[in-house]
């Protein structure tokens, strides 16, 4: 959105942000992806449109618009702050935006360890062989496979 006559405006910075995964251990920093000229007021909510609030130590809005979640122990998992959808609003003399949905989720990993591999395969010299990643269950939902090697060597397809 653009005003000439108050020579304000208002868009996105980043929208394509459309899920975050975290580790409880680590937390996680989600930036509101919206800026403007005046400055924004930005605020969080809910899906269902409730504005979120602080929670000591649990959840934060910084004054840059950044939601916060803290790590927290297992035992304190909550549904409605470590598994849910959020939006973020943008506000100045242009108008107002509203950002996409973002599913923030905590994720269950474990602190052990796991082997990707490459499922054997037999072909015929001069045939075509189709190779499968084999990624352990308890961390597919976490892992994408972004490149194949040989010898340290990426290949192209």
């Amino acid at each position: 959105v653009f005003s000439e006559e108050l020579h304000a405006s208002l868009y996105f910075v980043n929208a394509s942000l459309q899920e975050v995964v975290f580790a409880s251990t680590t937390g996680t920093l989600v930036p509101c992806p919206a800026a403007g000229i005046p400055p924004v007021t930005l605020r969080w909510y809910l899906a269902t449109g409730e504005e979120i609030y602080d929670v000591p130590g649990i959840r934060h809005v910084h004054p840059n618009g950044t939601l916060q979640i803290f790590p927290f122990p297992p035992s304190s998992f909550n549904n409605l702050i470590h598994d849910n959808t959020y939006y973020c609003t943008a506000e100045n003399p242009s108008g107002k935006i509203r950002s996409q949905d973002v599913h923030i989720k905590a994720g269950k990993f474990l602190r052990e360890p796991y082997t990707v591999r490459v499922e054997d395969q037999k072909a015929m010299r001069g045939n075509v062989a189709v190779f499968k990643c084999i990624i352990p269950s308890s961390v597919e939902a976490y892992i994408t496979v972004v490149s194949w090697e040989k010898d340290t060597v990426s290949l192209v397809s």
